[in-house]
Order: C-alpha cells, then structure tokens, then sequence
C-alpha cells in the first residue's frame, strides 16, 4: 500500500512538471529573431554574424525557398536575397538583370507579368533544371518572419512594391535595405521612414558621408579601402561593419585555409561577414568562441 502511494505521488509530480514544462513553452514570447535583433544592434559586440549571400544555396538553388529554409536551419543571422519588380508589381527574387542563368527562361524578369514567370523554373549553379520556381519576396519574409533577418539587395528601380510587400508582412524591423546609390536609400526612407537601410561605403570619405548622412546600423564596406581608420570611424559611430567573405575569401574556406580568410576579414572591426559558404563558417566561429 505504502508503495503504491509513494508510486502515486511519483506520477503525480510528473505529471505536474509536465503541465508547468508545456505552460512555459506556450507563454515564452522570445523568438530567436529577437536575439539577433539584440546583437544586430550592438555595434560594440563581438559576436560575429553571419549573411548566406542569396540565401544557403550550396546544394540549392540560389535564392530560392528550399535555399532560405536551409539558412535558417543552419542558424544564419541574416540572409541575403535580391529583388525585382514584374509589370504587375509582383516583387519577386533573382539577381541577375536577366533570368538565363538562374531559370529556364531568358529575359529581364521586370518585363513579364508574375503569371508568366511562374512557367519557368529554377537552375542548379551547373545547369540542371528543378522543380522549383521564382520565389516571390512575400513567400520569403513569411517563411523568415521571426526566425532571421532578411537582407533586400535592390535591384530594381521600383521601390514601392517592395517597400509594400515589408510592411504588409510586418517586417520593417526585420529587414535591411542595401544599395549603392545612396539616392535610392534615400527615396526608401522617404516611403518608410522606419526602415534600416545599409548604405555601401567606397572610402573612408564615402563611410563618414554614409554616416551623416544616414545614421545607420550599419556600413557596407569593402576590402579596398578596410584600414584602422575606417574600422574605427564606423564602430565609434554606432554601426556594425559589413564585410564580404565571397570570391577569395570563400575559396580560402573551402580549402580549409579557413583562420587565414577570417583574419584577414576581422583585423580592423568588421563584425558582419557575407558568405556562399555558411554551413562551413558559422562552425568555425563557434569553435573560436565568435558566436558566443
């Protein structure tokens, strides 16, 4: 008798440790994209974070669906996806100015309507044809939407479709507007005054004008001009530094010269890092103790 009781009372406090277990779960209101958006917005930090340049496409086609899932399964902080606009303002992701490459369509995708567009499919970097399709800019940020930071590498002249698509998905927070003309940032900041935008810098004058004129989270750099001086100039305004890894750095990764590329890519600051390999680099920065 004693036994069963003391078996009872087992069951029981499991059986409570359960229901506190699912009411915690089911009342945490963090997703990890506020964790991201924490340290996004720590320019002091020394958490690396990581960009899948056209979304984790290695094995996938680039900027397409199966590739954002799979950047988002591998933890990425930021996806990178370039955007179009078709001629019935249907915002859809490619990046090339013509679609030869990346579908089995031929054209620039801005003089099609989506419904046509739809008849094509994507390509695998060497050619082979899939199953899947253009992905429209929607479909995207709802697929990201909590989960990472999306950012949008216009390429396109009409704005306000997708500026329309990032507000009607609730995601002005979220997302990144990137350009090189500045005259273009400033023409999203007129349609959406909220919106983060991350201008490209081309030297040191170019970053100090970026700064005042935008006051953004961020600063797009390149390696031609990445010096102390630039370094400090954008970290002691607030700003997290951008840096691409693709090209030499990337090849470097995939031949495991990995320590090599990531010094040279952080020595003077940066501590954003946009890659086709990030599969290879969030491991490495974890191990380093970058991601912590």
């Amino acid at each position: 008798m004693q036994l069963f009781k003391r078996k009872s009372e087992k069951t029981q406090l499991t059986f409570h440790l359960l229901l506190l277990s699912l009411l915690f779960v089911s009342c945490g209101t963090t997703q990890p994209v506020d964790k991201i958006l924490e340290r996004f917005h720590d320019a002091d930090s020394d958490y690396v974070m990581v960009v899948a340049h056209r979304a984790a496409h290695n094995g996938f086609p680039e900027n397409s669906i199966p590739a954002i899932k799979q950047a988002i399964d591998l933890g990425v902080d930021i996806i990178e996806l370039d955007v179009k606009v078709t001629l019935d303002s249907m915002v859809v992701i490619n990046h090339d100015h013509t679609i030869d490459r990346t579908t089995t369509g031929t054209g620039n995708p801005e003089e099609y309507t989506w419904g046509e567009l739809q008849k094509f499919k994507l390509k695998m970097p060497d050619g082979t044809f899939t199953s899947e399709r253009l992905a429209t800019l929607e479909e995207a940020l709802n697929l990201a939407k909590g989960k990472a930071m999306i950012d949008i590498d216009l390429k396109t002249a009409n704005l306000k479709p997708v500026v329309d698509v990032v507000k009607k998905t609730g995601m002005t927070d979220q997302v990144l507007f990137f350009d090189s003309s500045f005259g273009i940032l400033k023409q999203i900041l007129i349609l959406c005054p909220e919106a983060m935008v991350m201008p490209r810098a081309r030297s040191y004058e170019s970053a100090e004008e970026a700064i005042k004129t935008f006051k953004p989270p961020v600063v797009h750099i390149d390696e031609s001009f990445y010096t102390p001086e630039v370094g400090n100039l954008i970290r002691l305004n607030n700003a997290r530094i951008w840096i691409n890894a693709l090209g030499t750095r990337d090849k470097m990764i995939r031949d495991e010269h990995t320590e090599e590329a990531i010094q040279s890519l952080l020595k003077y600051n940066a501590n954003i890092i946009q890659t086709d390999e990030p599969e290879r680099l969030i491991p490495y920065l974890k191990e380093k103790g970058l991601r912590n």
